[in-house]
């Protein structure tokens, strides 16, 4: 081996990694700790970033309409205001969202939750004569079954001792959790105010930052970063957008047949489904189980046929409304779907399952490109040539493409 100037840097390199990859095995606490500094730190980049990529879904398609809107009239002065007047409309957009869901939801769940105790007295009558005829109709078959005592007052007072006992706990668990929801809520609107900035610069931070990779890397390799970006960019922005689109509609079936069928709190669970429907394979569970559940604190008849109504629904969904919608724009079999959403809710929780799915999506997509190119290259597969793809989600129009 030639012990050039390059060769003495690479090695100098290796040993560097060898030494660190040894402390940090040896010192995992300390470890731990420098990255949960760390990640407070960026903490509000990274959620800005990641609010930015949100926002971008959004506003690319109210960006297309703002020029759609002025047709042949668009010129100077409505592309110098394209930009503002879509990012307000487009921030406008995600709070009426967010508002939907927290302060449409939560007060119903809470408004439940009161119904269902002071009604409690009543159905716990009512299940005792059910009990009552179903143990006279069983004991002609020798069947019995013990006597149901339940005193509703008795368990009613019993759940107010309760809060009444166990409320100022929970109150000083509260105030020492103000902290940390405090830190948040800042770091929050420090990621907000992040993205805003990432958005309305996208297009020169884009730039910069090819640049900055053509001046550190070869110009092949340069190319192969941008063709993994763009793949990225393109998978997540695909999966967003259809899992998007199609909570929008499996929200909308279940408010229209709910209201058909009578069922209560129509529009608050049609909300929570078409929010938890975003989370893959298992959001439609939560969203099943969180619905059911409001009905049977007020009806528990009515709850079962939700669960019959949502089963069904369901199966409409999954066999026509998502291969058409999502289709196979993450390009991921089902069985890499499942084993992404369970590894990624099991590490990050929430966020993990959202992520996984695209994530692994571009880890499969390369691995397949990988695997298709040595195959080709032994004479074992047919080189293809690549289809040439067209970047559907053009954030600016002609005149202001990046080179």
């Amino acid at each position: 081996m030639d012990l050039n100037k390059k060769t003495m840097q690479r090695l100098a390199l290796l040993i560097a990694f060898a030494l660190l990859l040894y402390w940090a095995l040896t010192h995992p606490s300390q470890v731990a700790l420098v990255f949960s500094t760390l990640g407070t730190l960026l903490l509000p980049f990274i959620l800005g970033c990641c609010l930015a990529f949100l926002g971008n879904v959004f506003l690319r398609p109210v960006e297309r309409a703002w020029v759609w809107l002025w047709g042949k009239r668009y010129g100077p002065r409505q592309q110098a205001a394209r930009r503002p007047v879509c990012l307000l409309v487009t921030c406008l957009l995600l709070a009426g969202i967010l508002f939907a869901v927290f302060f449409i939801v939560v007060p119903a769940l809470q408004e439940s939750i009161v119904n269902f105790i002071d009604m409690l007295p009543d159905r716990l009558a009512q299940l005792k004569i059910w009990w009552d005829q179903l143990a006279a109709l069983l004991s002609q078959f020798s069947i019995h079954l013990p006597d149901f005592s339940f005193n509703g007052e008795r368990l009613q007072e019993w759940i107010s001792n309760f809060v009444e006992k166990y409320g100022q706990a929970f109150l000083d668990t509260t105030i020492a959790a103000t902290s940390s929801i405090f830190s948040l809520v800042v770091n929050l609107v420090l990621g907000w105010v992040f993205s805003l900035y990432l958005l309305a610069q996208k297009e020169t931070l884009s730039r910069q930052t090819w640049k900055m990779v053509q001046s550190l890397f070869s110009q092949k390799r340069a190319r192969q970063i941008a063709e993994v970006a763009k793949l990225t960019n393109r998978t997540f922005s695909s999966f967003v957008t259809g899992q998007l689109t199609e909570a929008v509609i499996l929200g909308s079936l279940c408010f229209v047949g709910m209201l058909v069928l009578r069922l209560p709190y129509a529009g608050v669970v049609s909300v929570l489904v078409g929010f938890t429907a975003l989370i893959p394979i298992f959001g439609a569970f939560i969203g099943l189980g969180i619905g059911a559940f409001l009905i049977l604190l007020v009806h528990p008849i009515q709850a079962l046929w939700f669960i019959i109504f949502f089963l069904i629904l369901q199966q409409v969904e999954g066999n026509l409304i998502y291969p058409r919608v999502v289709g196979k724009s993450v390009g991921l079999p089902g069985i890499w779907v499942l084993a992404a959403v369970t590894l990624g809710g099991n590490a990050f929780g929430l966020a993990g399952m959202l992520i996984a799915v695209p994530l692994c999506s571009v880890l499969y997509a390369l691995v397949r490109q990988g695997v298709n190119s040595r195959l080709a290259k032994k004479g074992l597969l047919p080189v293809q040539p690549a289809p040439a793809e067209e970047d559907k989600a053009q954030d600016t129009p002609a005149q202001e493409k990046e080179p």
